[in-house]
């Protein structure tokens, strides 16, 4: 597959970044973007598409080092998940978000949800569907990250990093332990559960047979160039052990 700078079609919801090579790592990034299409009015204050309701704040450009300087390629997402979240079922109702974290999205009520499965959801999915079978990867690192502090729920959010998983804990059960060993406070699904909210690694990784890492940040602690290029030296040495320790 050819590197083409980031872009994999004219206005599609994704980009692939980066060569994979069987029996390498590749990195999956669901909420990477706020971009909102020109024809879509979220009906929504602009500040809230810098806020993590609209995106994973810190992934894209964590994918960006993963794939440019430590070999492991990525598909990222490039629409926001206010549009259209890929990490949903097709049927489920946020999909198509109507409120996010007691936020009303307007825009998004009443709207055509075939229609955006169609525009984003179902190529987004296909080609990366397609992807995976061409890569033939050992181990996929699907990366997110979470906000510090909920506005519509009070709770504590301290790990600093989560990993997730649904009945596929493999590689889970390896790459916590070495999180700690780093000084983290880890999340073990938290803090949110793999086994409620999982969907592209429910798909295309654990229908498969595909051993992934689903890793969570915290938001805070991803803000700056600094912060990316930290977390993406220790995620492609994390993925690496992990991926040695799988085989």
């Amino acid at each position: 597959m050819v590197d083409n700078g980031g872009a994999a079609a004219v206005n599609a919801p994704y980009r692939q970044r980066g060569t994979p090579t069987p029996g390498g790592i590749v990195c999956v990034a669901d909420h990477a973007s706020n971009d909102v299409p020109e024809d879509v009015d979220l009906g929504i204050p602009v500040h809230l598409l810098n806020e993590h309701v609209a995106l994973d704040i810190g992934t894209e450009a964590i994918a960006e080092r993963l794939a440019r300087g430590h070999a492991i390629p990525a598909h990222i997402a490039a629409v926001s998940r206010l549009v259209c979240d890929f990490n949903r079922k097709e049927d489920a109702p946020g999909l198509v978000p109507e409120t996010s974290d007691g936020h009303p999205i307007p825009g998004n009520i009443g709207v055509d949800r075939e229609g955006r499965l169609n525009r984003f959801h179902r190529p987004y999915h296909t080609a990366l569907e397609q992807w995976l079978e061409a890569a033939e990867p050992v181990l996929i690192l699907s990366l997110h990250s979470f906000t510090p502090r909920l506005a519509s729920r009070e709770e504590a959010r301290l790990w600093q990093v989560g990993v997730l998983y649904n009945t596929d804990d493999r590689a889970a059960r390896i790459a916590i332990p070495m999180l700690a060993a780093e000084g983290l406070n880890v999340g073990d699904n938290l803090p949110y559960s793999g086994r409620v909210l999982n969907y592209t690694m429910n798909r295309h990784a654990e229908l498969a047979d595909r051993p992934y890492l689903g890793i969570e940040l915290r938001q805070d602690l991803v803000r700056t160039p600094a912060d990316h290029a930290r977390w993406a030296a220790l995620l492609a040495d994390l993925a690496q052990r992990v991926a040695s320790a799988l085989t």
